[in-house]
């Protein structure tokens, strides 16, 4: 027995002879953590279509992007969404709320560590260099989401190994990635292989936090994931944007 088929390979495989495609399961729905997911499940199941998948993909970016790549295989979704907890960098977003990002970056893979630490891109490695002369699909340290374009849509998330712990943690990615205005660990790493696998994202990210605080006596959890819930429930009545 073979491996499985790359996404494009399977998705030809459900043509019949009739000469229409099947249709796909619209949305692949991915929560990093048990926690979340029992909090987001009973609100996202309202907005839910047939055919929708709500799956964990795991915690951290090892986790992530190994789990994502094997369900985008395994469910061949149209597109899918990220939902869960991040940090704010600064007021800029507001503890509690619920964001839906045009970017996200990654913090960690380069050379160094703390304030000596080098992103990959400045030492002129790409990611992914793209594959059989594809320069489209070459990734550096950031990758545009879905949402890209969207007013409503804001900016740069930035995902790392380990949350800031401290606040001169969330002063030098904010130096490294001054245009980013919060934290996660999941987000490049499924942005990765969607792109790879050329299936549009979106993230959506309760603010539940300060990055740097780790006083959970101090997180709106449960405030920021029903707020993620509700954007997600909006987002799953729109259509996917085409990412070719």
């Amino acid at each position: 027995m073979g491996p499985p088929p790359l996404p494009d390979e399977a998705r030809l495989d459900r043509e019949r002879s009739d000469g229409h495609p099947h249709v796909m399961p619209p949305t692949l729905i991915l929560v990093p953590t048990d926690p979340e997911r029992r909090l987001l499940e009973p609100a996202l199941s309202e907005g839910m279509h047939p055919g929708d998948r709500l799956e964990l993909c795991g915690f951290g970016p090892v986790a992530a992007a190994a789990r994502a790549a094997r369900l985008l295989v395994t469910h061949l979704p149209a597109r899918v969404l990220l939902v869960g907890i991040a940090g704010r960098f600064d007021d800029r977003l507001a503890l509690g709320a619920a964001y839906r990002f045009a970017r996200v970056a990654c913090h960690g893979v380069g050379a160094g560590t703390g304030d000596a630490f080098l992103p990959a891109a400045s030492l002129g490695w790409r990611q992914w260099p793209g594959g059989d002369g594809d320069a489209g699909t070459s990734v550096g340290d950031e990758i545009d989401c879905g949402a890209r374009g969207d007013p409503d849509a804001t900016g740069l998330l930035l995902s790392a190994c380990a949350a800031s712990a401290t606040a001169a943690d969330v002063a030098m990615r904010i130096r490294l990635f001054p245009a980013a205005v919060a934290e996660d660990m999941e987000g490049f790493a499924v942005a990765l292989a969607c792109r790879l696998a050329g299936v549009p994202l979106d993230i959506v990210r309760g603010i539940s936090n300060d990055a740097g605080d780790r006083d959970k006596a101090r997180w709106r959890l449960p405030t920021a994931l029903g707020a993620a819930a509700d954007l997600a429930v909006r987002l799953l009545g729109e259509p996917p944007i085409d990412v070719s």
